[in-house]
């Protein structure tokens, strides 16, 4: 009896140790003193032992089998989720278990320049392993996603051919595993908040919030001078005001993009002339169908503050900075010396009237 007694005994009492040993090492022992990041990521495929596994071969735990037991004990082992985490050696096992059943992945930046269009954006979600341009476009021109942020009052009308103009040029904090339409979602909620801020202050009252929208993105692709665009507002406004043509390369250039599907960087005499382009402001009379890149705040309040003058023409001088006029005999003038002169493009602009 003595000897079955202290047998037991002897089990409880490595029992204890083992489960004390479990303790110290999983809630205070670190497996290296000398702090190292390591960016690990769980995948759909992984099994929690493939995780294990990983872990120590990264020096970020000591046992792999010790730490299957915690987990086990602990009730997470089951808990963890796919994503890519922050983790340090110096950190304990408890605390990675405990980051890993978080599902708190690590956020990238994910910046879309102010001007950017759809077709742009696609090459940005793409370059950041977002998702695929075809992804990103599809969705962008879906008729039922552009129907649920409708009805979750962020768009300014239904009847959109798609999310342009809506992409709120910004830096965002994504994860790697966070859906296409989630970051849509976070980009067109803040250009609502944007827009909204901006336009209760509108003393426009020949445009409607749609049309101030397709005039910002004008403004925004046409200069990336933030002192010049309400100058170029004005010249819009103006040519708006006389039922003028807006005459401006920029909603050519978009509506050939859409016809093409994909990027167009030249545009040529013939596009000027093309009547099948809904965005051709040398053929159509007014603003186009819709805006042609997403605008940024200034563009925005250039739209609805522009500046008072005369101005009726303008042309780029290829250095950032434009030239204004109100006679077309002077606009001419400044075209020849600044676009059709070879010498003074220098490959500076994407515009190309010799085909």
């Amino acid at each position: 009896m003595r000897v079955l007694i202290l047998g037991l005994f002897s089990v409880i009492f490595s029992a204890i140790l083992f489960v004390g040993y479990l303790y110290w090492t999983f809630i205070f022992s670190t497996a290296s003193n000398l702090k190292r990041d390591v960016v690990y990521e769980v995948t759909p495929q992984k099994s929690f032992m493939t995780i294990a596994g990983e872990l120590e071969s990264q020096e970020l735990i000591k046992n792999a089998q010790f730490f299957n037991v915690y987990a086990r004990l602990t009730g997470l082992r089951s808990k963890i989720k796919v994503g890519e985490y922050a983790l340090n050696t110096e950190m304990r096992p408890s605390e990675i278990l405990n980051v890993l059943v978080s599902g708190k992945s690590m956020f990238r930046p994910f910046t879309i320049p102010e001007g950017y269009n759809l077709f742009e954006i696609a090459d940005i979600v793409e370059k950041n392993k977002l998702g695929t341009k075809d992804e990103f476009l599809r969705l962008v021109f879906d008729k039922g996603f552009i129907k649920d942020l409708y009805d979750e009052k962020l768009l300014l009308s239904a009847d959109i051919m798609s999310l342009e103009g809506y992409l709120y040029p910004e830096t965002y904090q994504v994860t790697k595993y966070m859906g296409l339409k989630d970051i849509i979602r976070a980009q067109v909620k803040q250009f609502r908040r944007n827009f909204d801020d901006v336009v209760k202050s509108n003393k426009i009252p020949y445009l409607n919030k749609e049309q101030i929208l397709v005039l910002a993105s004008i403004i925004e692709k046409e200069t990336g001078n933030a002192k010049e665009r309400p100058l170029i507002s004005s010249v819009f406004h103006n040519r708006i005001q006389k039922k003028m043509k807006l005459q401006t390369d920029p909603t050519t250039l978009y509506g050939k993009s859409l016809l093409s599907k994909k990027l167009e960087n030249n545009i040529t005499r013939k596009d000027l002339l093309a009547s099948d382009n809904l965005y051709n402001t040398y053929v159509i009379a007014f603003l186009p169908p819709g805006p042609i890149s997403n605008p940024g705040r200034d563009s925005l309040m250039a739209a609805i503050e522009p500046a008072q003058t005369p101005f009726l023409f303008f042309v780029s001088q290829n250095d950032g900075t434009t030239r204004f006029t109100e006679s077309l005999s002077e606009h001419n003038k400044n075209v020849q010396e600044t676009q059709l002169d070879p010498k003074a493009r220098e490959g500076k602009s994407w515009r190309d009237l010799s085909k």
